[in-house]
């Protein structure tokens, strides 16, 4: 009996150990992932450390059967190989949006399956932990099943709003809430539980449907701030430190990143959440006279060719066109020239926080050639070529000229004030968000049409031949 009673005792400090060091593992790999050149160590760290904490939980003293735990393990192993494998890198908002939804849908599963089980025989305090999990969890499901598919073209980009929807929105949020309170106080209600659920998937899809595609940087990372608080709800819900720790982690770094996006936008987060940004109903925007100026490849090609400075501004249009690796290209042949080759890097530019960064390193681009927007912006009267691959918004001049916009303030990247601006884009279209470009029209601009990709490789034997 002894010799069982240290047998269980020890497995149990194990098992405590293993979560701990999850833990600081993680808190290192959050450390690294703040700088690209440490990146890569970073996320090792947090690899390694949801290893010890699968390791740990496989140990668990609640464990009954490994039936079902082994066949879930093979299985999802089988479809995070298939996704690392085959999912390109420029549809890595489309997976981390999927990712944010499947892991909040297992947190509202356990939270489901133990008030199913239990009910209010949990008591009180852990009946509010799994209500908070089973709301947080299922609108964050649906929110980032709308995401994907805003993204990945399923559904229109564009903000879909309707008249009196942030009133409808809200009362909806309100009987959510609601029913969430009632639960507090009759633990024992399981029709408040199962209304409460289907109202919380119901506000996932009607908070990000009259959300625009521009602002997908920031709900990206609300709803991994939403995933990981419902994470750590259930860790509280199921006294499991490990969930506890990594979901506080996930939760409050998702949210301030949230905010420093909204920074980046000179936005608030409410603004992002009911503002319904590039409707149709939005106004103020320039009305932009004239002709955009198409130029052809020979000429760009001698004017990047024969320049002092190059300058490139990726946007969504680069990761559509997956152009990383070509861009890289045309970089390499203007350095053998002794062209100086930069890249101006907005915070919000692709669909989720740092996309650009993330495409250009699978392209090898160094990150010291990397120029983010206060370095880059008082370089532009001395660059000779600018050049946009697929970017509206965060190279608009109307953020910073007309006060009436509707992303008056925004700091953009100037690149206007170069002294020649080629736009590769696929045709005449205002972008993803809807809103007019007065830069298209301007006069040092020119419009160079085709696919990204295709003009980029063309660019590269233009050049080398000039």
């Amino acid at each position: 009996m002894e010799h069982a009673a240290t047998a269980v005792s020890f497995k149990y400090y194990f098992v405590e150990f293993t979560y701990l060091l999850a833990g600081i593992l993680f808190i290192m790999g959050l450390k690294g992932l703040s700088h690209p050149d440490t990146a890569r160590r970073g996320m090792h760290y947090a690899e390694i450390g949801m290893l010890m904490a699968i390791i740990g939980t496989l140990l668990h003293r609640d464990i009954v059967s490994y039936e079902w735990i082994i066949a879930g393990l093979i299985l999802g192993g089988a479809i995070g190989g298939a996704i690392s494998y085959w999912v390109p890198m420029t549809a890595l908002p489309q997976r981390t949006a999927l990712s944010h939804a499947f892991g909040a849908f297992a947190a509202a599963l356990v939270g489901i399956s133990e008030y199913y089980r239990e009910g209010a025989a949990l008591g009180e305090i852990k009946v509010t932990a799994l209500a908070f999990e089973v709301l947080l969890g299922s609108l964050t499901t649906t929110g980032s099943l709308i995401a994907f598919a805003k993204l990945q073209g399923l559904v229109p980009g564009a903000p879909m709003t309707f008249k009196g929807q942030n009133f409808f929105n809200m009362a909806l949020l309100a009987a959510t809430v609601g029913c969430f309170i009632y639960l507090l106080v009759t633990p024992a209600a399981a029709v408040a539980f199962y209304i409460m659920l289907g109202l919380a998937f119901l506000f996932g899809v009607m908070l990000v449907m009259p959300i625009g595609a521009a602002d997908m940087p920031v709900v990206m990372s609300l709803l991994n701030s939403y995933a990981g608080l419902a994470a750590a709800a259930t860790g509280f819900a199921i006294s499991n430190n490990v969930l506890i720790i990594a979901g506080t982690l996930d939760g409050f770094s998702g949210f301030i990143l949230s905010v420093l996006m909204c920074k980046a936008m000179n936005r608030s987060i409410t603004n992002v959440l009911f503002g319904a940004f590039g409707s149709a109903t939005d106004g103020g925007g320039t009305q932009a006279g004239g002709e955009m100026r198409e130029v052809n490849l020979e000429d760009v090609a001698t004017q990047m060719a024969y320049a002092r400075q190059v300058v490139f501004v990726p946007g969504y249009g680069m990761a559509t066109a997956q152009a990383q690796h070509v861009v890289r290209e045309l970089a390499d042949v203007l350095d053998e020239r002794g062209v100086t080759v930069k890249y101006a890097i907005h915070p919000v530019a692709g669909r989720m926080p740092g996309h650009m960064n993330v495409l250009l390193a699978e392209a090898n681009v160094p990150y010291s050639s990397l120029y983010e927007l206060e370095q880059i912006n008082p370089d532009f009267p001395n660059t000779d070529v600018a050049v946009v691959i697929g970017a509206n918004d965060v190279v608009n001049p109307d953020a910073r000229d007309n006060p009436k916009s509707p992303i008056a303030g925004m700091p953009i990247l100037e690149v206007d004030h170069a002294k020649a601006v080629i736009v590769l884009k696929r045709g005449k279209g205002k972008g993803f968000s809807g809103l007019e470009n007065p830069l298209f029209f301007k006069e040092n601009c020119g419009m160079l049409y085709g696919d990204a990709k295709d003009s980029l490789t063309r660019l590269v034997h233009a050049v080398q031949q000039a």
